[in-house]
């Protein structure tokens, strides 16, 4: 068994595939500025949910007096010196690379002393108009302690001359600046030259009127500084009598979690990042020294706000499967006739949509059952389970409440539909809801006269949440098959009345027989090959971390099976190893849609019985297969299975335009960025310029 990858170094390098696409010159500029803000995210969730164990441990070694060398803590060492670089490297391309494509299309972030005077007094006037009212600076002092600094806010740390009103040398204040206020704002056309858009950062604004807080004292030296935080919420499920009520009183404290990485500009003089560290207890590790705005996040305003459609990506509608599905017709009478998949973001996510409005109005209907995950505060979904519950309809919401930084919006509407009726439960204590399921009970006229009660399904590999079904790549599946219906009404049985009950026969449940049948099924394989008869894994999903499943894999190929992995983001196996993992191959595809589809394919014979297709909702990670309740499922019409192969495989097998093949060190090279896109041949498929 090889020595697998690090996991963090791998989630590293899916960044560096990210931070790779703002450099290429085939793709629209603010896109291409839209991949840093992407990285800049990433890497904010990166320190708040990953990298807190690694201060820890700097933390114990900066306390423990001649420490020695621990392979362990040298390894988060190494990971952060990682980071380092990768944070470095993403400032050298916005400010070398996009910055100035940026101005050669007339567009430019003007900076204080760029200002013409026109520019100046325009600034002045925002500031003293729109942002000192709103600033209070704290001067430090035994009765003024150091302010508490919320998550990733702006703040400005300020080290004043002379004395304060009082007569006293005190000299550093902290200016904490509210979320409220715009962090990029586009100047009036009339003080820009002609043919060009001009934007200030907030931070350019604060800091060029930074005196005139302070009431005569000088200002001597001052930098911008953020913090990122520990933001994972710590309930003890176990311990409390209601887990809504205990997370939304954690919600109120993720803000100002432990301090893990320290963010302040280049140009920070020494004694004053020194002294915020020393206030964030954090080691010298832990300071990041950018060259530029301390939150590259915020400039998804300006691409908002920048008149230049030409530099964007040319807008996209998705299609409705008109031959599959008529529009207006009933989605019910159709999936009497069969299965059908829905590929997004290339077809449109409004046909789940019009499936459950159906459901809504549709008097046969009388139960209607869903888990959510992450649906986002605005949600047409959620508004009409209300409506369905308001029309007396049996509602049971399975909502997941730990959804990472979704906690919020699912707390909220969990109360919301409370208030009208619905059965809400919060799936099972120590284990996250990730499945996908929508279930609909319709009474129906039965062959002799007698009604009978037919059950109607939407299963998917991704969130049920429209916005972001524009911008990811997943697959649904409608269908009225009485087995699987049946399967998935067992789960919500389960998690709403945390019995036993019958094993599902069809869908593979994580906790329970996912992990087992895939691992069997890989097993399959490796049978096959070793009796010389045709043996293949084909599979997308977005992690491979989980080691027991990596060794399935290892032993398969090392059986003789030809294995193609197309795996998004982080994939401890390190593939290419000869004798070892040769025949194991690892590419990722990052595009233009962030790649979310699950789909595995096993095949270990020559007949059409000697393989299996599954979608699922889960990727291939420990915390998926032992701590969340997760649901796969067979594609069992073949026409749709081989629909999913044509589409969601080969394509990305041979993508020579956004994809990058892994090599057994955990590095990453694209071959070509001149051939095909399976993302651009789906797209030309099924979607349309919009209007």
């Amino acid at each position: 068994m090889p020595a697998l990858l690090n996991r963090e170094r791998a989630i590293l390098a899916f960044n560096r595939r990210v931070l790779a696409q703002a450099r290429r010159p085939d793709l629209p500029l603010l896109e291409r500025l839209r991949y840093i803000t992407i990285v800049s995210s990433n890497m904010d969730e990166f320190f708040e949910v990953r990298f807190a164990d690694a201060i820890g441990a700097m933390r114990l070694a900066m306390n423990s007096a001649g420490a020695g060398s621990d392979p362990q803590r040298d390894d988060l060492r190494a990971v952060a010196q990682e980071a380092h670089a990768l944070i470095d490297q993403k400032y050298a391309v916005f400010n070398d690379e996009l910055t100035p494509a940026l101005q050669q299309h007339g567009i430019f972030i003007v900076n204080h002393e760029e200002r013409t005077p026109a520019q100046r007094d325009w600034v002045a006037r925002f500031f003293q108009r729109e942002v000192q009212p709103l600033l209070l600076p704290v001067g430090l002092d035994p009765a003024h302690p150091f302010p508490l600094v919320a998550n990733k806010s702006l703040n400005f740390i300020v080290k004043l001359g002379g004395q304060d009103a009082f007569g006293r040398e005190n000299s550093i204040a902290i200016v904490k600046v509210p979320r409220a206020l715009p962090r990029v704002i586009k100047l009036p056309a009339e003080v820009c030259a002609p043919g060009t858009q001009g934007f200030v950062l907030l931070t350019s604004v604060v800091r060029a009127h930074l005196q005139d807080l302070f009431g005569g004292r000088p200002v001597e030296s001052f930098s911008q500084f953020r913090v990122t935080r520990d933001s994972d919420l710590e309930v003890d499920e176990e311990d409390v009598a209601n887990l809504r009520q205990a997370l939304r009183s954690g919600l109120t404290t993720r803000h100002f979690g432990e301090a893990i990485r320290l963010e302040v500009v280049a140009s920070c003089p020494e004694p004053l990042w020194r002294f915020l560290l020393q206030q964030f207890d954090l080691p010298e590790a832990a300071l990041y020294l950018v060259n530029g705005p301390v939150n590259l996040v915020r400039l998804n305003q300006l691409i908002d706000q920048a008149d230049a459609p030409a530099l964007r990506f040319a807008p996209l509608a998705p299609s409705w499967p008109e031959a599959d599905l008529p529009r207006g017709s009933n989605i019910f009478t159709r999936l009497q006739q069969g299965d059908m998949l829905l590929h997004h973001p290339f077809q449109s996510f409004e046909v789940v949509v019009e499936f459950l409005r159906q459901a809504v109005h549709d008097p046969a209907v009388l139960a209607i059952k869903q888990t959510i995950y992450r649906t986002g505060s605005q949600s047409v979904l959620m508004e009409l389970l209300l409506e369905a519950a308001r029309r007396g309809k049996d509602v049971c919401v399975v909502v997941e409440l730990k959804a990472r930084f979704d906690e919020e919006a699912n707390i909220n509407w969990a109360e919301r539909l409370e208030a009208v009726g619905a059965q809400v439960v919060y799936g099972i204590v120590g284990f996250k809801t990730h499945a996908k399921l929508l279930l609909v009970t319709r009474r129906e006229a039965g062959p002799r006269r007698q009604t009978l009660l037919r059950r109607y399904a939407h299963l998917s590999t991704g969130n049920y949440n429209p916005n972001t079904a524009r911008l990811y790549t997943d697959v649904g599946m409608l269908t009225a098959d009485a087995q699987l219906t049946a399967d998935a009404d067992a789960v919500f049985h389960q998690l709403a009345s945390l019995t036993k009950v019958r094993n599902p026969r069809h869908l593979l449940t994580a906790p329970f027989a996912l992990h087992r049948r895939l691992v069997a099924h890989i097993d399959q394989v490796a049978d096959a090959a070793r009796a010389g008869r045709p043996a293949r894994i084909a599979a997308k999903f977005n992690s491979l971390t989980e080691p027991s499943m990596i060794e399935a894999l290892v032993r398969a190929g090392q059986a003789g099976a030809q294995i193609d992995l197309i795996i998004r983001g982080a994939c401890m196996l390190p593939p290419g190893i000869p004798g070892v993992t040769d025949r194991i191959r690892v590419r990722s595809v990052v595009g233009r849609f962030l790649e979310h589809t699950r789909v595995l394919y096993f095949r270990w014979g020559e007949g059409e019985a000697d393989e299996a297709l599954y979608l699922s909702s889960a990727d291939w990670m420990g915390r998926n297969m032992f701590r969340r309740i997760e649901v796969a499922w067979p594609v069992r019409d073949a026409a749709l299975r081989q629909r999913l192969i044509d589409e969601c495989l080969v394509p990305y097998l041979h993508d020579r335009c956004d994809a990058w093949v892994q090599a057994s060190d955990g590095s990453y090279t694209r071959p070509a960025v001149d051939g095909p896109s399976a993302q651009g041949a789906l797209a030309a498929r099924y979607m349309a310029p919009a209007h």
